[in-house]
């Protein structure tokens, strides 16, 4: 495989490029590069005509010590061979594939429907239901445990509190959790099939509401596409708001997520702190453009709102006392050893196990992954050893408070720096139409993980695909084994540890 083109992090190249290699080089290629250490960050198909047509299989993997993205193609079929027995980051890519277009996967250990939409169009029923029914969410064969004594609970898709649906499926003894399985599927809307077609004018609107939590991550990572599409580099300035919006964004949801962590441990005092401290952050993304969430403030080509001079200033005069009670109230949380003694060791994952499943993010460093996409995919947006190493060992809930601790230090520190000293240039330059039959990948550290986008143009620069991995798509499945043998009372706090995104997996 001497001279497969490499491209960066928001880069493009011609589909022409990208070599087509038979099954047995396709699966020879990714099990080699992801056993040395790469990552699968993408895998989708691409239907070569209508109807039954066969379908191209693409695979992007990170080299993260390199700082490249491999993108490599299977020859076109109708029917795969499973690659998840022996690389199992596969395995919900090969499901995703398989409801969209009704293809089958052979050999696949766990094939069932993912999200529970019918087949786009042309496709069949990958699972042999009538593709003229719309088929119901949940409507699968869980695994069960059999034995005296076994039962088996389930949890959702409603629950208790304002949370967004999905169902779990727990197979227990006595209170001991013997095994996990999560069906999703309840929050699907079809997003990536409307962006096909694109980019229309409603896209934007539609990519800040794919994970509202994770708005200013999806909106940057989209941006980058279609700057890299059209060959456009964002000024510094543009580069350092982006910046600034996406740590924002950071802190407001770890510190969130300490709150809740306090709360599910009953240490109140985090716990109130940290409610209130989520609200300051959101209030100053809000001060940028107008909404809390960031919506309208990230925009091809660049940004759609400036901070000017007294802007920053009243930023900067807000986010000392934040700061400053920000690590108070961590401060309190990590200090109690009462709240330690309930975070250490319960749900752990296995750096092995994390390694083979592919997991990013909090959840992936906490387990001693470091592949944080800032260090070593930075684009434009992040300085060179900008962003330290900033993981964890243990694989358990600690671990991951430990890791968000980490990262909400670094984050105070760098809006200081940033807010301190702007760089100059064009806020936003629209970037011209798509390159043509082309492919293009970004990649942005949302405040979970890695926010993958990629984009696949036909022959006019109109969007043939579009594929969307939110960090959320690698992690349930985290979730899933953190919870063996774990006692099932330990169920909420575990799923907050990971606190994934029900939406941003549904799309």
């Amino acid at each position: 495989m001497s001279g497969l083109p490499v491209i960066k992090n928001g880069g493009a190249l011609p589909l022409a490029h990208i070599p087509r290699l038979t099954p047995a080089e396709f699966a020879a290629f990714c099990k080699v590069r992801l056993t040395e250490g790469a990552r699968l960050v993408a895998c989708l198909a691409v239907p070569e005509g209508e109807g039954d047509a066969p379908l191209t299989l693409y695979a992007v993997l990170a080299d993260d010590q390199a700082g490249d993205l491999l993108v490599i193609a299977q020859e076109p079929q109708r029917e795969f061979e499973s690659l998840t027995p022996r690389i199992p980051q596969f395995h919900l890519f090969e499901r995703e594939i398989g409801e969209q277009y009704g293809v089958n996967f052979i050999g696949h250990p766990w094939y069932k429907p993912l999200r529970f939409h019918a087949p786009w169009p042309g496709g069949r029923d990958a699972w042999g239901r009538d593709p003229k029914r719309h088929p119901q969410i949940g409507e699968m064969t869980y695994f069960t445990v059999e034995g005296a004594e076994v039962h088996e609970v389930a949890v959702g898709p409603v629950h208790a509190g304002v949370i967004e649906p999905g169902h779990f499926r727990f197979q227990c003894y006595g209170e001991k959790v013997l095994h996990l399985e999560i069906s999703l599927g309840y929050q699907h809307r079809g997003i990536t099939r409307l962006i096909e077609g694109g980019p229309w004018p409603q896209t934007p609107m539609q990519i800040e509401t794919m994970a509202g939590d994770t708005s200013i991550g999806h909106m940057s990572a989209y941006s980058m596409v279609l700057e890299g599409l059209g060959k456009v580099e964002i000024s510094p300035r543009a580069a350092a708001l982006r910046a600034i919006a996406l740590e924002l964004e950071r802190l407001a949801n770890h510190v969130g997520d300490f709150g809740a962590l306090a709360g599910d441990v009953g240490f109140l005092p985090t716990s109130s702190y940290c409610g209130r401290l989520r609200g300051d952050y959101l209030n100053m993304t809000g001060l940028l453009c107008g909404s809390r969430f960031g919506r309208g403030l990230v925009r091809p080509g660049g940004m759609g709102f400036d901070l000017d001079p007294a802007m920053a200033a009243k930023m900067l005069a807000a986010l000392g006392p934040v700061a400053r009670d920000t690590r108070g109230a961590l401060e309190l949380f990590f200090n109690t050893p009462s709240v330690l003694a309930r975070l250490e060791g319960t749900g752990k994952v296995s750096a092995r196990d994390a390694f083979y499943l592919g997991l990013v993010g909090v959840a992936g460093r906490a387990c001693g992954l470091d592949g944080d996409v800032r260090r070593y995919h930075r684009g434009a947006i992040y300085a060179p050893d900008e962003i330290p190493v900033m993981i964890e060992e243990g694989g358990d809930v600690l671990a991951r408070a430990l890791v968000r601790q980490q990262e909400v230090e670094h984050s105070l520190e760098f809006l200081h720096q940033r807010l301190t000293t702007i760089a100059a240039g064009e806020l936003l330059v629209a970037p011209p139409p798509p390159a043509p039959d082309s492919l293009a990948v970004a990649m942005v550290e949302g405040w979970r993980g890695p926010v993958t986008h990629v984009a696949v143009t036909n022959q006019v620069g109109r969007f043939r695909r579009y594929q969307v991995v939110d960090p959320s798509f690698f992690n349930w499945s985290g979730l899933a084994l953190a919870l063996r043998d774990e006692q099932i009372s330990d169920f909420p706090l575990c799923n907050k540890s990971f606190n994934l995104s029900y939406c941003g997996f549904d799309l």
